[in-house]
């Protein structure tokens, strides 16, 4: 087989570095499952060696990881994966411009808990609202419960998306007002009108709003998404505040899209970006601290 790609190689060079013939050489192809996982611990195992002391003390504070058995590399005795990584990496960002002690966090986008989950075992945190949608909050509800002590799950709270603003605008709802909102790409997922329904939340109700999501949509020949029909490509890019079309692996491109995350993620004309830097290990993230001097109650 190796031959046959190696001569196809000599009669045509255009593509072979891209398609089916170079995995055959020195390229492991990212196309079959065995290799993305191959390519999934490679950029972990590269990551989880750049970490400092004070990231790996934040990993071991989180006990049980290990449920829902995820892909792990194994760096100085200690195991970690991507999601609790990037967690771990999102709260040595936010508490550079924020004390997250005694603080009540708000989440839109609760997804499986991973956040809550980091965010509880490393700072004696009040009280935590998660947001989400009801199938989505039946597994957030299922992990958190499976990992967190009974007084660190004592002090969650889940919403359900549609009674969101109802539920926080009750007069019964405590507290009035959070220390912190954090959102991870959900907006990505929303139309136009409920994005800016949340960012209106979060004006009403908290003094400052972590965001970490995408600069723009892919453009890139290399990606299934490029080629895309264009009824497709426009359904894509009718989701979230940010829509340009850019090539997510060029850093002029993701600078410049930069500039647009910060304006479009910034909950209302009070508020300021008090930080804001490449979401790592993404190209094409971007995560940004906002800060508001006071809210409306």
């Amino acid at each position: 087989m190796a031959r046959t790609m190696l001569g196809e190689a000599t009669n045509g060079l255009t593509g072979f570095k891209s398609d089916g013939r170079n995995p055959h050489l020195p390229l492991r192809g990212p196309g079959s499952n065995e290799a993305q996982v191959r390519y999934l611990k490679a950029l972990l195992y590269e990551l989880a060696t750049r970490l400092g002391a004070g990231e790996w003390e934040k990993i071991r504070n989180i006990r049980r990881r290990e449920i829902g058995d995820p892909f792990t590399v194994r760096v100085n005795g200690q195991t970690v994966c991507l999601d609790y990584l990037q967690a771990v990496l999102e709260l040595e960002f936010i508490e550079k411009e924020l004390d997250l002690q005694d603080t009540w966090i708000m989440e839109i986008g609760s997804g499986y808990g991973c956040i809550c989950h980091a965010m509880l075992s490393n700072y004696d945190i009040a009280g935590y609202a998660t947001i989400g949608s009801r199938d989505t909050l039946t597994l957030t509800r299922s992990y958190l419960r499976a990992v967190l002590s009974d007084a660190q799950y004592a002090k969650v709270r889940f919403i359900q998306v549609t009674e969101a603003a109802a539920t926080l605008r009750s007069s019964r709802f405590e507290p009035a007002v959070f220390d912190l909102c954090i959102n991870v790409q959900s907006f990505t997922e929303k139309g136009l009108r409920p994005a800016r329904a949340d960012l209106g939340l979060i004006d009403r109700k908290c003094t400052a709003f972590f965001a970490k999501s995408p600069v723009g949509t892919y453009a890139d020949p290399a990606l299934a998404a490029h080629r895309r029909s264009g009824a497709k490509n426009r359904a894509a890019r009718a989701n979230g505040p940010l829509r340009q079309l850019a090539d997510l692996h060029d850093t002029e491109a993701v600078e410049e899209g930069s500039a647009d995350f910060r304006v479009a993620h910034r909950p209302g004309p009070a508020w300021s970006c008090a930080a804001d830097g490449r979401g790592v290990p993404w190209s094409h993230f971007w995560q940004a601290l906002y800060k508001k001097a006071s809210v409306r109650p």
